[in-house]
């Protein structure tokens, strides 16, 4: 398998190691992870992604695979930054706003939400942590697509359900929102989540029922949402 030969015994498995340890160094392409591990381009594809749903490699804006938060927090303990710095800022949000508060990440062309919490009383917003999510409606939809690379909205905007001229104000604001958009009766603003260096890791949201939430949710809870993603990016 190209680079890395070490075999187990499971296929599977070896193929799976082969990718993580060629993405280690530097992200890779599929072309160039398919040339590194000497796996065949549907294979090399069809395993990346399994990965990447387990936020085991992550793609960059640029379409390449690199090591994700769940494998390099492993080498501090299982802790992951980005989740440890994420609670009490949403537990904050929660608190001020009385509304679900969500943090997604991206995995292939979905959307995963990765930490969750919801006010202890009230009609509630639930996702589950693990949900899976299209890139077609929603406020953390846009914010994606928006942020994310020119390949993942080339595969997504002839899917959407809003107008992609939206893409630009929310780039420019970072700040997104929808109304009943996603689903009858729901509500929700969204905004990007960036490292120190400036790249675009995450989306914190805050939905809940769009009668609470309507006519426009970022004029509600806009100015509290993005000091909370700007205190969050400032934490990693």
């Amino acid at each position: 398998m190209g680079q890395y030969s070490a075999v187990s015994g499971i296929k599977v498995l070896d193929r799976a190691v082969a990718i993580m340890m060629a993405v280690a160094p530097h992200p890779l392409s599929l072309t160039e992870l398919c040339e590194t591990t000497g796996l065949p381009r549907a294979t090399a594809h069809r395993l990346a992604t399994a990965l990447e749903t387990h936020r085991i490699l992550a793609r960059g804006d640029d379409g390449r695979w690199t090591t994700g938060t769940a494998l390099t927090s492993l080498g501090t303990g299982g802790r992951d930054q980005l989740l440890d710095a994420a609670r009490p800022v949403m537990s904050d949000l929660v608190d001020v706003t009385g509304e679900s508060v969500q943090l997604y990440q991206l995995t292939g062309t979905s959307r995963t939400c990765v930490a969750a919490q919801e006010p202890p009383v009230g009609l509630q917003n639930t996702v589950p942590v693990g949900s899976q999510l299209a890139l077609t409606s929603g406020s953390a939809a846009k914010v994606f697509l928006a942020f994310g690379s020119p390949q993942l909205r080339e595969t997504i905007l002839p899917q959407v359900t809003f107008d992609p001229e939206e893409l630009g104000d929310v780039e420019k604001q970072r700040l997104s929102e929808s109304v009943a958009e996603r689903e009858l009766g729901l509500a929700s603003l969204s905004a990007p989540v960036f490292t120190p260096a400036g790249r675009f890791i995450a989306v914190l949201s805050v939905s809940g029922p769009a009668e609470r939430l309507r006519p426009h949710p970022a004029e509600k809870w806009g100015r509290e949402l993005s000091a909370a993603a700007e205190r969050l990016s400032a934490s990693m």
